[in-house]
């Protein structure tokens, strides 16, 4: 069950990444009560700042979940290793990037290096 806590982990932190990017700090600053629920005005502002406290929360808990039951070293590589590929994957599929063969190669070497330590890493 942990492991599946460390993905759902991975991806509140991919969420909360995104929230990040999208957060608009000078229109926030701008934003009045009359028109923070406005789906043109308001909500492409507030729902950033939402989805980081909402996705930064969930992530935290779901982390802390996981690394109760495996090695917090290994607990730690794969997530951050998941977060990369989700990441990866939604710049590419939602986002439309590009990407190179390079990439591609040196992520999977980081998701070999990750099954290495899940797999021959000492039981907690």
């Amino acid at each position: 069950m942990a492991w599946i806590y460390l993905i759902i982990a991975a991806a509140f932190e991919t969420a909360w990444t995104f929230c990040v990017k999208f957060m608009a700090f000078s229109a926030l600053k701008n934003l009045r009560w009359a028109t923070a629920f406005l789906p043109s005005v308001g909500l492409p502002v507030v729902f950033p700042f939402v989805g980081y406290v909402v996705f930064g929360v969930g992530n935290v808990y779901f982390f802390s979940l996981a690394i109760k039951s495996l090695p917090t070293a290994t607990a730690y590589a794969a997530w951050t290793a998941v977060t990369l590929v989700l990441i990866k994957l939604t710049e590419v599929f939602f986002l439309k990037q590009r990407t190179t063969w390079a990439e591609v190669f040196f992520m999977l070497m980081i998701m070999t290096g990750i099954l290495g330590m899940k797999f021959y890493a000492a039981d907690k």
